[in-house]
Order: C-alpha cells, then sequence, then structure tokens
C-alpha cells in the first residue's frame, strides 16, 4: 500500500520547536534560587572556586582579604567570593549566590563589592562563564605605570592573551570602576587594573586562572630579560599571523584580528540554523517523509 504523507500543522511544528529549545535550555534557571544554590551544579561550580582561590593564595597573587572570583550558574544567577575572606581559606558555606544585579539570593557572607565589576563583564560579554580578579606582583607592576608587557615574544601568551589592555583608576567597589573595562572587555580577556591588579574571564573558572598565571609569567620573564641587557628577539610578523590564525579556530579574543561583534553575531546566526534544521528533521520524520 502506498505511504500517503500527512502534514503535520502549524501548532505541532511550534510544540516539536518548544520540546526541541527546551533539551537545550539550562535546567537550573527552571528552579528557585535556594534549590539552584543547592544542586549539584552548584556544589561543583564551589569546589573550583575554592581550589583556584587556594591556587591563587599559594601563588602569592592575593594576600590579606584581596582578589574576588565569581562563575555564572545557568542565566540567571552568579556564585561569588564572600568580602573579607582570604582566599586561601574559602569554604563551600562562604560561597554566596547572586542575581545579575548584585543581589544575594543564598549564602550567610556579604558578597564582595567588586562583583559589579564581574557582573558588567558579564552582561557586555556572554562569552565571559567565569571571572578573576587577584594582584598578581608582576602584573600589577606594569598596571602601577600604566602600561603593558610588548606583544610578540613568547607564543603561548600571544595564544591565551595576546595584547593587553589598561583600563584607568577607579576607586575599587564602586560602579565607576566596573565599568572601566567596559571598552576593553570584548576584545581582551586579560585587562590591567590601572593602580590596582588585573581582571580575566573565561569560560571556566580554571581557564580564568590559566590566564592569571600567564600574564605574571610573561611580565616576569619580561623584566629578566630585560636585566640581561640584550636587544629582545621577538616573534616574525608572518609567525604572529600563524598564530592569529590558530586563535581564530580557537575562538580566543585577541584585539588584532578585530571584527569580534561579527564573529559573535555569525557564530549566533549558525546556532540557530542548526537549530532550525533540527526541527525539520523531526517534522520530515512525523510526516513520514525521511
Amino acid at each position: 500500500m502506498e505511504h500517503i504523507a500527512v502534514p503535520v500543522s502549524d501548532q505541532v511544528r511550534e510544540v516539536v520547536q518548544a520540546v526541541v529549545e527546551a533539551l537545550q535550555a539550562p535546567k537550573v534557571d527552571e528552579i528557585s534560587p535556594l534549590v539552584t544554590a543547592n544542586s549539584f551544579e552548584a556544589d561543583a561550580l564551589r569546589a573550583e572556586i575554592i581550589r583556584v582561590g587556594r591556587k591563587l593564595w599559594e601563588r602569592q597573587y592575593v594576600d590579606g582579604n584581596g582578589g574576588n572570583i565569581s562563575v555564572r550558574l545557568g542565566s540567571k544567577y552568579v556564585l561569588c567570593t564572600p568580602t573579607m575572606l582570604s582566599k586561601g581559606d574559602l569554604e563551600p558555606a562562604d560561597i554566596c549566590l547572586s542575581d545579575l544585579e548584585g543581589n544575594i539570593l543564598a549564602g550567610d557572607r556579604s558578597r564582595t563589592s567588586e562583583l559589579l565589576l564581574h557582573l558588567e563583564i558579564y552582561k557586555a560579554n556572554s562569552r565571559a562563564r567565569a571571572v578573576l580578579h587577584c594582584h598578581p606582583p608582576y602584573a600589577t607592576a606594569f598596571a602601577i605605570t600604566g602600561t603593558i608587557p610588548p606583544n610578540g615574544l613568547i607564543p603561548e601568551y600571544e595564544v591565551f592573551i595576546g595584547p593587553a589592555a589598561v583600563a584607568p583608576y577607579e576607586t575599587p567597589g564602586t560602579q565607576a570602576f566596573a565599568e572601566t573595562v567596559l571598552p576593553y572587555v570584548q576584545e581582551h580577556n586579560t585587562i590591567l587594573l590601572g593602580n590596582h591588579g588585573i581582571v580575566c574571564w573565561a569560560d571556566t573558572v580554571t581557564h580564568a586562572e590559566w590566564l592569571a598565571e600567564i600574564l605574571d609569567t610573561y611580565c616576569k620573564t619580561y623584566l629578566i630579560a630585560k636585566q640581561i641587557g640584550e636587544p629582545l628577539k621577538f616573534i616574525p610578523d608572518s609567525k604572529i599571523e600563524e598564530i592569529l590564525a590558530l586563535k581564530r579556530r580557537l575562538g580566543f579574543p585577541d584585539a588584532r584580528m578585530g571584527r569580534i561583534a561579527e564573529t559573535v553575531e555569525m557564530a549566533k546566526g549558525k546556532h540557530t540554523a542548526e537549530l532550525d534544521q533540527l526541527v525539520e528533521q523531526v517534522v520530515a520524520r512525523l510526516e513520514g517523509r525521511d
């Protein structure tokens, strides 16, 4: 018997679209803040924050109660370190849950005042899933002179960071301070904060901490090399172009590449096209056309 395809109504098509989108949505956004704060995902992120806090303290990138760490939890929440606590002494109960306006939704401690800086980065750049601020001595030495180390000396630095930026000084913890990074946050994942320290963003807390290590080691190595008294040998421009090609494939930002916003929009368009294609495949199967 000949198979007769039965057209699927627009209503069914809408249901299929909703199902596909629901499967892709982060479930953490569908539950209450209190439940979110006690989820397995939140527990794993707290453990990562604590590990990274310990690394920062052991490497002497923070002192006293300095520095702060945050990470996105779904699309509506942020886990962050509290104020007035050493990053070497963090415990799970110390990590606060905040919304994107800085309101504490879970946790007994007060959040860091510099969470405002993190929130501005999250709002301005959707690729930022974790933000880390600290005071590594060699990088901060550049920050207090308002300068950045030269590029083109070590390939690892070029791949992971590339050109750094220097934001002007503002009083830490204020909204004005938070907004100093906005001109740079799209094309730089690592920013020197004038007379203060550095801030890094990445896809994970661990990767943000890697950027801090890479930057401070690079600054230290550059300063040591200058003391040798011989001219520095820079990577040829043609080889820098090869590094930039690698960065494009990896999706790392770099001010030398430009067109960052266009790249993001293209990525969004590709995601939408893939979603539409998936919906059509499901509809075709329901109609017997596959």
